[in-house]
């Protein structure tokens, strides 16, 4: 089997290898794995491409804070590079994906952006206040909020799944997401914005997945309900669900064997790279979404329509 990686527009690599239609799909990744969530970026073959050369900001979000959990790699650092071309401050709450984080930090100084790195773990609630304090500390206002940070684990049953697991995996992806918003909510005004991250899964029923799905979708009840709670203030609450990415959550969630394959049974027949969602924060977290709230954004290549 041949790889072929390049940055641009040659970054897919081609194989002769059908999906579940009988459409010829795109590789982007060969086999692989991580041992452990929600895995590291670095480690990574192909690098993720989480920068589009060709996007120029407009000063969407000039002068905006925001918060985003995760942000050290995978979609949410393609998010905070758009925010920070788009004008924004960012504050990245991560675990311990320490090269990472500072990676990405370095990254955004080179664009003459400013970045907070906190790390912690956003089960616990006082670390969730500390993530409020620093921020208004250093950059003295949130303006946006982006509860991204999340695990998920391959099982083949529900049998299979531990009461450990579920627990953990319910407070990383949900109760984290509930702690922050909590604490940050005081603190944002009118126009401005909180964005999910749901997923795919939750719209077509992963049967690997139970206990993610289930917290995907708790994700989505808690955005409508929270959205129709804040929207007489002009405060905007929505989701996004994305498809395959090529970010660290894949190779530390699923067998190695199932990773060239990822996103083959999409429309587009493919697995796409962070950047091609990094428009879609931009657009949840600036003006040009000021009539949209309770909306989840499906961004999968047409994996799940309608």
């Amino acid at each position: 089997m041949k790889y072929d990686y390049q940055f641009g527009n040659k970054f897919y690599i081609y194989n002769a290898e059908y999906g579940l239609q009988g459409t010829k799909y795109k590789i982007i990744a060969p086999q692989q794995s991580q041992e452990k969530q929600p895995g590291m970026e670095y480690l990574m073959n192909p690098l993720p491409i989480f920068d589009d050369p060709n996007y120029q900001g407009s000063n969407k979000l000039k002068d905006k804070v925001a918060i985003i959990t995760g942000g050290d790699s995978g979609l949410g650092r393609a998010a905070a590079i758009a925010f920070i071309k788009e004008g924004a401050k960012v504050v990245i709450p991560y675990y311990n994906e320490h090269i990472d984080a500072e990676q990405t930090k370095k990254y955004i100084e080179k664009l003459g952006g400013e970045c907070l790195l906190i790390a912690g773990d956003i089960t616990n609630k006082e670390f969730c206040k500390k993530i409020v304090t620093e921020t208004l500390k250093k950059f003295g206002k949130i303006n946006i909020l982006v509860n991204n940070a999340g695990v998920q684990y391959q099982q083949d049953s529900l049998l299979d799944i531990c009461d450990e697991q579920f627990d953990y995996t319910m407070k990383v992806n949900v109760y984290g997401m509930f702690y922050l918003t909590k604490e940050v909510l005081p603190h944002l005004h009118a126009g401005d914005s909180i964005i999910n991250l749901s997923s795919i899964t939750t719209f077509y029923g992963e049967p690997q997945l139970i206990d993610y799905v289930t917290t995907k979708g708790a994700i989505v009840g808690f955005t409508r309900a929270l959205a129709r709670n804040l929207a007489l203030k002009n405060i905007r609450v929505n989701a996004i669900a994305p498809g395959y990415f090529w970010t660290p959550l894949q190779p530390a969630c699923w067998v190695k064997e199932k990773i060239p394959s990822l996103g083959s049974d999409a429309a587009m027949a493919r697995c796409a790279m962070p950047y091609e969602l990094a428009p879609t924060f931009v657009f949840l977290a600036s003006n040009d979404s000021s009539y949209v709230t309770g909306q989840v954004i499906h961004n999968n290549g047409g994996q799940v329509m309608g």
